[in-house]
């Protein structure tokens, strides 16, 4: 099987273990904007927003770094070792200090103290699984990584159905003690136990992997590691912030009702961020396995070419049918009034898969405070923008700042990676593209809105242009041994 081939086959398990999650996940949208006003979304949306940031402080970079000296390392032991170790007496150590200073941080974070607890629960099985679940990445099991996540949110969907859906509509079938505790007016609280019991499940499946390997912890191992994952944890932390402060700010400076709509309709960008996320689960340690091979960076140049190709195909796909899917997913039309966020986020994700590619460069050169930086200056951007702009345009400031923010980490890291580690990226073919789908969806959603035979006319007017310029090279790729 060929070098791309393989990365493709493991693309595709991980993008399933991707996107089944995320497709489930994505039924329970329309479930969640009719069970929820958009004040309650909001709470929801401010829960999982939280989670997203402690979630990069716990982890703090350490899954990267073990993709980084699992991959090279003879001691591959006392790698995994170490990472766990690491990661465990982190956790304990922030819960105790969570423990002592939690009546502050319940204001801090705008969260009840019941909610709080949950989210606590949350961030401690998912922290513990992390190591496990990335020693499945590393050692080219993404069958059995799959399946775990798809248990996971197996439970999520099910519990979500029946606390919001089935209880109520059907409470004859429901045990007398889930009756008696039953609060109607608090269903968002339903949503988060879903999530802890799914993280209580996950953490005991992956338990054995516990114990796989014997424990022992490596100062200097440890010393390598966390000098290569902190800059990464501080570029998540921005990640975070590109991703998750508009909906605060939102909240704050215009409404929980603007929020939780902006929240909902961010939904709809969901198939391009499952597309980002696939590919970021299978490229990061294909990169890595890659790196001394002798025509590595020839390998990350096509595959950065396809990338664009797919990703915008999915922006003009879900732009000319964005009226189709909004009535179909939101189905609460209170959330409507942000639907033209829409093809802004989607091109923003898409900017930001082409970012996770390009960081190829310092993560192979171990130059990841180059990384972070790139990261903090797009959140700078992220902060500027939306306090500068949500008082003059609303909420569409929100959706405009997080594309300027990805659009500049794009730039910045394409130049500093020719210096640093050029790899010959056809330029010229992926703006092409860009332009190409970014145009179509412009006089797609401006002028065609609803008028889906000229939006299958463009999606067919794309597909052809891709098939005459790629057909020789899709030839040799489907022929390669």
């Amino acid at each position: 099987m060929s070098t791309l081939k393989r990365f493709f086959q493991d693309t595709i398990i991980y993008g399933f273990a991707t996107v089944l999650p995320r497709l489930m996940n994505f039924i329970l949208v329309p479930l969640h904007v009719s069970a929820l006003t958009t004040g309650n979304y909001s709470i929801n949306t401010t829960f999982y927003v939280w989670a997203a940031f402690f979630n990069v402080v716990l982890s703090f970079g350490m899954e990267t770094a073990f993709f980084r000296f699992f991959a090279t390392s003879k001691e591959k032991n006392k790698v995994f070792s170490t990472a766990f170790i690491s990661l465990t007496a982190s956790t304990i150590i922030f819960f105790l200090l969570v423990f002592i200073f939690r009546e502050h941080i319940f204001d801090l974070l705008d969260l009840k103290p019941f909610y709080f607890n949950i989210l606590l629960g949350v961030l401690a099985l998912d922290a513990l699984v992390v190591i496990p679940f990335a020693y499945l990445r590393a050692s080219n099991r993404p069958v059995k990584f799959a399946l775990v996540k798809i248990i996971n949110i197996g439970i999520v969907v099910l519990l979500n159905f029946y606390f919001l859906w089935w209880v109520a509509k059907f409470p004859q079938t429901t045990p007398q003690f889930i009756l008696d505790n039953y609060s109607d007016a608090d269903k968002v609280g339903y949503i988060f136990l879903a999530n802890l019991a799914a993280s209580a499940v996950t953490f005991l499946i992956l338990l054995p992997y516990f114990f796989r390997m014997k424990a022992n912890f490596s100062v200097p191992v440890f010393k390598k590691m966390i000098g290569y994952s902190w800059p990464i944890m501080v570029a998540g932390l921005a990640f975070v912030i590109n991703e998750n402060l508009d909906k605060l700010l939102l909240k704050d400076m215009l409404s929980d009702e603007i929020m939780g709509a902006y929240s909902g309709c961010y939904k709809l960008a969901v198939f391009m961020t499952i597309f980002v996320q696939a590919f970021k689960l299978g490229a990061e340690p294909f990169f890595f396995n890659q790196a001394e091979k002798k025509n590595a960076r020839q390998t990350y140049a096509l595959i950065l070419t396809y990338f664009v190709i797919a990703g915008s195909f999915i922006l003009l796909f879900l732009v000319a049918f964005l009226d189709f899917f909004k009535e179909l997913i939101i189905r609460n039309d209170d959330y409507w009034v942000t639907i033209a966020i829409v093809p802004v986020v989607l091109l923003a994700n898409l900017f930001l898969g082409i970012y996770h590619n390009l960081s190829v460069w310092y993560k192979l050169t171990d130059k990841t405070r180059m990384g972070m930086y790139i990261s903090v200056f797009g959140a700078l951007i992220t902060i500027g923008l939306n306090l500068l702009l949500i008082p003059v345009i609303g909420f569409m400031a929100a959706a405009w700042a997080t594309l300027a923010a990805y659009g500049s980490m794009v730039m910045i890291s394409y130049f500093l990676g020719r210096k640093y580690y050029p790899v010959p990226y056809n330029i010229k073919k992926i703006g092409f593209y860009l332009i190409l789908s970014s145009g179509l969806s412009i006089i797609s959603f401006l002028f065609f809105r609803e008028n889906y035979i000229v939006a299958s006319g463009f999606i067919l007017l794309f597909l052809l242009i891709v098939y005459f310029m790629e057909q020789k090279q899709l030839r040799q790729l489907i022929n390669s041994g």
